[in-house]
């Protein structure tokens, strides 16, 4: 799902041109996403640990991990959410650990579109119901998601973590982050498949971590 909004740095199959088969375009879409992959194996896994370091330590104190994005994002945002709460693994027989996404509620986000504008429809309830020692997870493939980067502002003065899944440049998002995992494309598709590639990552890595070692 890669509409998102005002979330879009740049559409299209780059190099594809009028006379490209649609084979031929397919197998680029295909190539890219492996190579972009390929790339943030090597290049984000020490922030990718440093992330898991995070949700690890929110998880063990009593903290939650949060979720936001809009359109592709907002999608991405409620799937691993969902795979905190409910299963990621089909092998794995866990607990259920504490995660939201702040895209859930459409009373919740109209009230705020139409009381306070929508760059506040996840700032706002996130002030309720955020805590110190929870993680926050903007997702934006360009950075500049108004109500993303909000959210990330009051996340830091509120003592939460905040954690980037971004695009582009990133900014000026990037600038409210903890911990900043950028796919290096302008492509919303193929950023996309990364960062749900990198979620997955992420939350494979901390369910290993908290099966090793039960929370208490």
């Amino acid at each position: 799902m890669a509409g998102s909004g005002g979330d879009k740095p740049g559409d299209g199959i780059v190099g594809a041109t009028p006379s490209m088969s649609e084979t031929h375009r397919f197998a680029a879409m295909m190539n890219k996403s492996a190579e972009l992959k390929r790339r943030i194996a090597t290049e984000l896994a020490p922030q990718l640990l440093r992330v898991v370091d995070a949700c690890e330590a929110s998880i063990r104190t009593g903290g939650k991990l949060i979720f936001c994005g809009n359109g592709g994002s907002a999608a991405d945002a409620q799937h691993l959410a969902a795979e905190m709460l409910i299963r990621l693994r089909g092998s794995v027989e866990r607990a259920s650990w504490p995660a939201l996404a702040l895209t859930l509620d459409p009373a919740v986000l109209t009230a705020a579109g139409n009381d306070y504008g929508y760059e506040h429809v996840f700032e706002r309830p996130l002030r309720g119901l955020g805590r110190r020692g929870d993680v926050l997870c903007g997702i934006t493939t360009s950075g500049r998601s108004p109500n993303v980067v909000r959210a990330l502002a009051a996340a830091r003065e509120m003592g939460i973590v905040t954690v980037g899944l971004l695009g582009g440049a990133g900014e000026p998002a990037r600038g409210m982050c903890d911990h900043v995992l950028l796919v290096p494309d302008n492509e919303t598709a193929r950023i996309q498949e990364c960062h749900i590639a990198l979620g997955h990552a992420i939350l494979e890595l901390l369910e290993d971590r908290l099966l090793a070692r039960p929370v208490a």
